[in-house]
């Protein structure tokens, strides 16, 4: 007897949510590297600037949980789309923004846009991969964005320096980019697999093996309630708050950092401040690897919080290293690295919300996800009070140090093998 005919559509799946990963950070980095120009250009000030860093972040935790509840809801086909549509729209408009206050309000507007994508992303995840194979896609997804966010600065650099292009034109065309992507996702996607024509039976049968069943989707205070009470919720919160501060310090003040302190000029300058996003790829990769590893040989709470407490002990150490060495290259290798710890932990610390979410992933992740926007926006203001506070660039990577140490026992707190609502 023939085994049965099994397709691997959720494999199309998940490239689609790779290509969405590698929009989305190439739009993002696309504005701390063309930082200087636009500065210039309109006449902003440091503290400006960073202000219009905070606004896209602000943006982006106030809407991200209510869009991520929407997504649990309705499903992730109409949401993304909707979501990449509207991103894509303002990243070719603040190529039009003439002052302060038009780019504050186009960075602002284009955050509400993006909020909720990478929530959505995982709700997907959680209908479509099976548990076994959730870390690994994690992993997958988020070298995807990585790598497009490292290589965003050299390719602006291409593009200004060689095609003489200016940033304006730069937006123009990053913003076409997503526009394509969320035509094709329309047309082709399903909320879930046994939806999509494509789908072989098999195929199914493998996907909702250790599904969630299907639950009922709450509403009102009691809900809300359970979330933010249940002990899982807070230290998932916390825990992600250095990741995302210092991300976001790599692609808003990194090559300012590298400028200033360093001295390093354009071709290295496109190198390092790309270079955390790139050695993040593969923490990505190795991190999803790992995680699915360590939780089938040791169980949830060493394949996601143990792996997500080393790496951060790993990322603090170096990031406070880095204030200690005099040579450029090796301090911005360091930071390089500690980004890459942080990242290695991505995988395990999505894979946790698709474990403590079960049908409300959507949901849970956004209420992490939130933390770290919130992150973001007190990442670039702390970035300049440090330094007029006290002067020198090693005070902001004392703080980041700090956080990755603290988001280290916070990882401790965590139980993985508590669903929130399920």
């Amino acid at each position: 007897m023939n085994p049965p005919h099994t397709t691997h559509v959720r494999y199309k799946v998940i490239a689609f949510a790779v290509a969405l990963a590698a929009v989305t950070y190439l739009d993002r980095a696309c504005i701390g590297t063309c930082a200087p120009d636009i500065m210039r250009d309109l006449g902003l000030s440091k503290n400006q600037m960073s202000l219009v860093y905070s606004a896209f972040a602000l943006a982006y935790a106030l809407f991200e949980i209510p869009t991520a509840w929407w997504a649990d809801r309705r499903g992730t086909r109409h949401v993304l789309t909707r979501i990449v549509v509207w991103w894509s729209a303002f990243t070719m408009l603040i190529a039009g923004a003439w002052n302060f206050v038009s780019l504050l309000v186009m960075n602002f507007l284009f955050g509400c846009g993006e909020a909720g994508a990478w929530p959505s992303v995982a709700r997907t995840f959680s209908r479509w991969v099976p548990r076994t194979e959730r870390g690994r896609v994690q992993g997958i997804f988020f070298s995807g964005a990585h790598l497009a966010g490292g290589l965003t600065p050299l390719l602006v650099i291409w593009l200004t320096q060689t095609l003489h292009l200016n940033w304006r034109t730069v937006f123009l065309m990053f913003g076409t980019i997503g526009v394509v992507w969320a035509v094709t996702w329309f047309r082709w996607f399903r909320n879930d697999p046994s939806e999509h024509p494509q789908v072989s039976p098999a195929e199914l049968e493998k996907i909702v093996a250790d599904r969630a069943p299907v639950g009922a989707h709450h509403e009102g205070w009691a809900y809300w309630k359970r979330l933010l009470s249940h002990p899982n919720t807070l230290p998932l919160c916390l825990m992600y708050f250095p990741n995302s501060y210092a991300f976001y310090f790599c692609i808003t003040w990194l090559p300012t950092y590298l400028r200033e302190k360093h001295g390093m000029d354009a071709l290295q300058l496109g190198l390092f401040a790309g270079l955390p996003l790139i050695l993040s790829v593969g923490g990505d990769l190795f991190g999803g690897v790992a995680t699915d590893l360590l939780t089938r040989r040791f169980g949830l709470r060493i394949g996601r919080c143990g792996l997500g407490a080393t790496a951060y002990v790993l990322a603090g150490s170096s990031m406070i290293l880095a204030t200690m060495v005099p040579q450029p290259l090796l301090a911005a290798t360091l930071i390089a690295t500690a980004v890459a710890a942080s990242m290695f932990t991505l995988s395990a610390s999505w894979s946790t919300c698709l474990d403590i979410g079960g049908n409300h992933a959507g949901v849970v992740s956004a209420a992490m996800n939130t933390s770290g926007a919130l992150s973001s926006v007190i990442s670039p203001l702390m970035v300049t009070w440090l330094l007029s506070s006290f002067g020198t660039w090693n005070a902001p990577l004392y703080l980041m140090g700090g956080l990755f140490l603290g988001g280290a026992v916070c990882w401790g707190l965590i139980d993985p093998r508590k669903r929130i609502f399920d």
